[in-house]
Formats: structure tokens, sequence, C-alpha cells
């Protein structure tokens, strides 16, 4: 065999372990997708009923809460950027780490100071490599994220906004993950959670996850009594739906990765069969070549001894 044709065959070896591995990976993200979409589903209900319990009490009382109050001048504001841990899932990561630093730009040309809080170790490492502060991170549930992971994440959020500025605390909250809109398509969104608006609230209730929601969203609310009073319904109910919200986000960050890591396996497991094809037909034709050369000897070697024989006979 020669040197040539032993390269295309190392490399159609090669390349096709790479596609099975690709193959094995799309499998698996297309069995994860699915269980991230019912997560989503079933995290809905609560979330669209929360919404609607927030809006009540924001739009039937007066109470000044640090939670629903716009601060007159706002100097700090505090990013929370949802990525994931583990990478080839495509532009995934990379979009929503553009869509942060938009909104960063945006803030700091506002004259805000921003600080970053981050989920997944691909935002951190983008982070850190380019010395940028991070005020906490978490990471290792990005894949299959909880209600817990959710409270973990939301608790700080919530502690500097309901710490005054001057305290180290922030007057604005934002969020930026990536929305789950179909098989083949996600967009990095964000959104401002607190202060709490009704505007902000009605996207709440339609993002959480069905049209009923969205028609919640639009519903004429009665009148409340509050007890025992607005500010303490507020303090139990605003954390919560903070919760919710940041819960709902991890999930369909998670499936919108679970999704583009499929789309991007199967591209290569593509690439890799049109790869095979091609070094298979290379490889062929230096097979085929080496056949025609020995052929070619072959027949020289013969033409050349009949000539010597023809020749020692006279």
């Amino acid at each position: 065999m020669g040197a040539q044709l032993r390269v295309y065959k190392r490399r159609i070896r090669s390349v096709t372990a790479t596609k099975k591995i690709t193959k094995a990976m799309e499998m698996i993200a297309a069995s994860r997708v699915v269980k991230a979409q019912r997560k989503v589903r079933a995290s809905a209900p609560y979330a669209t009923e929360l919404t609607r319990a927030v809006t009540a009490v924001g739009t039937g009382s007066n109470t000044k809460h640090p939670l629903t109050t716009e601060a007159q001048t706002p100097t700090r504001s505090a990013v929370l950027l949802l990525t994931s841990d583990r990478g080839l899932a495509g532009a995934f990561n990379s979009n929503a780490i553009k869509a942060a630093e938009q909104l960063t730009a945006r803030l700091e040309a506002e004259g805000k100071e921003v600080d970053t809080y981050i989920v997944g170790r691909r935002g951190l490492a983008h982070y850190n490599f380019r010395e940028r502060k991070v005020v906490e991170s978490w990471s290792g549930f990005t894949d299959e994220p909880s209600y817990a992971d959710a409270k973990k994440v939301a608790a700080p959020l919530i502690e500097a906004i309901e710490t005054e500025t001057a305290d180290g605390g922030v007057d604005e909250l934002h969020i930026v993950y990536t929305e789950f809109v179909s098989m083949m398509t996600q967009t990095a969104l964000g959104d401002r959670l607190l202060p709490l608006s009704l505007d902000t609230v009605t996207s709440a209730a339609a993002a959480a996850g069905t049209e009923a929601g969205a028609a919640k969203g639009d519903e004429i609310l009665p009148l409340y009594d509050f007890e025992p009073s607005a500010e303490d319904v507020l303090d139990a109910l605003l954390p919560r739906y903070v919760e919710s919200r940041i819960y709902n986000a991890l999930l369909q960050s998670a499936a919108s990765k679970h999704a583009a890591t499929r789309r991007a396996m199967k591209s290569a497991t593509d690439n890799a069969g049109e790869l095979i094809n091609t070094l298979s037909r290379l490889a062929n034709a230096a097979r085929q070549a080496e056949i025609t050369q020995e052929i070619s000897e072959i027949v020289g070697g013969a033409s050349a001894l009949a000539d010597a024989t023809a020749g020692s006979d006279r």
C-alpha cells in the first residue's frame, strides 16, 4: 500500500470515530431538550399565577417598596448573565455574552455603574480572560437547573437591590438569557426584573409560557385589601417572583443550549459524512493510480524481458 493511500485510510478512520461521537452527542442532546421543554411548560402555571399576584399588589396599593419603586437618579445596576458550563453548542454562549455586553454598554452610556453576575463556566471564562470584574458566579447546574439553584442565584441579587446604593447596593436588576422559541430558533434576550413595572409584569406573564398567561396579564384586576400590610405582602411575594423568573430563565437557557448542541452536532455529523465520502473517493483514486502504475511496471518489465530474450536469440 502506498504512502498516500495509507494517509487517506488513517484520516477516514479518524473522521469515522469523530462522526460516531458527534452522532451520540446529537442523540443525547435531543433527549435532554425534550425533558427541558417539559420543565419549562411545567413551570409556566406557577410563574403565571405568581405574576398575577405581584401585579395585584403592585397596582392595588400605593406602598413605596424598594423592589417596586423607581430610583429618581439610578446610578448602579446589576446584570445577571446566563450561559452554559460546556461548549459544543454553536453560537449559544457567544450570543448571550454579546447581548450582555450590549446591555452593559447601554447602561454605562446612561451613566450607571454595572455589577455583573454570571451563571455558567463559559461566561465566567470569557470575563476572566478579559480581566473584567465579576461580583459572583455559579456553575455546575446549567444543564439541569432546579428551583433550589434559582433561589441560590436570586438571594444575593435581592439583597443587593434591597441595600442602599451608597452601601454597595444596586438600583436595577437585569437578566440576560436565551429564550427557547423552537428547536431551530433560540434568541438571546435582556430583560429588567426590578424595579417592577406593570409593563414588565405583563411581558413576564406572556413569557411565562402560554397564551393564557398573556391573556391573564391583560385582565382588569379587582381591588384588594392587604393584611397585615401591602408592604409585608410585597416582602413575601417579590423575592418569590424574582426566583420564579430566574428559574424560568434557567430552564429556557437549558432547553436552548440542548437544542443548539443538537443542531451543532447534527451539522458536525453531516460534515463528517461528507468528508468521509470525499476521502473515500480520493483513496479510491490513489489506489487506482497505484494499480495502474503497478500494471505499467509489470508490462514494461515484461516488454523489456521479451526484448532482451529476442536479442540473445540472434
